[in-house]
């Protein structure tokens, strides 16, 4: 497979209504890639279906034999379960180790150092209740640092956090991007997109472009993208399907 990620007229739904609509392109090894779009344009359907988590019901997504990581929207998470910083963190070894084996010291060695290099060092024991946003954000990045993924996709990364922590968690998101890995994430500060991210698919819905940030985020692309929200109908279905 050329890519890790390949999207041939896909189509997605939420039940009988539309997520995302004939969607076509390749997510290239390697590649940094902004998804943007207005509220309610498919962009997180589209990561859970990249994942696994979210069935295709028209077109063909080839997904590589390769471990995938998702980072959820913040909103998303429930952080009432009792559990500390460093057994969230612990949790990325899953994939690999399973859910039942003990984990060995190689393992739990990597996440403390994957809090550390958060700036979280000494957090290990703390619950996760008890954090704040950022803080809690940050635990999350340490969770995919240990799941080591070849393919990392983020839902709204830097959303709700402060400057400092949007900074550091960029600088990891570069340094993946420096590794080799391919990273997807659903963004909205398109100041951000224009600087960091060399990729960008507008959706909404439907495609509206996806390429070279710079020919991508047009005045015209983001007008149609808006346009197109603006007359979406509710209780529409999608191409006749789930009859």
């Amino acid at each position: 497979m050329s890519a890790p990620v390949i999207l041939r007229d896909v189509t997605l739904l939420h039940g009988r209504r539309p997520a995302v609509h004939h969607l076509s392109g390749d997510f290239a090894a390697g590649s940094l890639t902004a998804v943007i779009g207005p509220n309610g344009a498919g962009k997180s359907t589209l990561l859970r279906a990249i994942a696994g988590l979210h069935p295709a019901q028209e077109g063909r997504l080839s997904v590589a034999r390769e471990r995938i990581a998702l980072l959820p929207q913040a909103a998303a998470t429930d952080r009432q379960f009792p559990i500390s910083c460093l057994e969230v963190v612990q949790l990325g070894h899953w994939g690999r180790a399973g859910a039942f084996r003990a984990l060995g010291p190689a393992e739990r060695r990597a996440a403390h150092d994957a809090l550390a290099a958060v700036g979280l060092e000494g957090f290990e024991r703390r619950p996760v209740g008890s954090l704040s946003v950022g803080q809690f954000q940050r635990v999350l990045f340490a969770r995919l640092l240990v799941q080591d993924a070849p393919v990392i996709l983020l839902d709204e990364p830097f959303n709700a956090v402060d400057a400092r922590t949007a900074a550091d968690l960029l600088a990891l998101v570069r340094r993946w991007h420096g590794e080799g890995r391919t990273v997807i994430a659903v963004l909205h500060d398109l100041d951000l997109v224009r600087a960091q991210f060399p990729r960008t698919l507008i959706l909404a819905r439907e495609p509206i472009a996806w390429g070279p940030t710079a020919e991508v985020l047009t005045a015209e692309n983001r007008l149609k993208a808006r346009m197109m929200s603006e007359a979406w109908d509710a209780d529409a279905e999608a191409c006749g399907l789930a009859a």
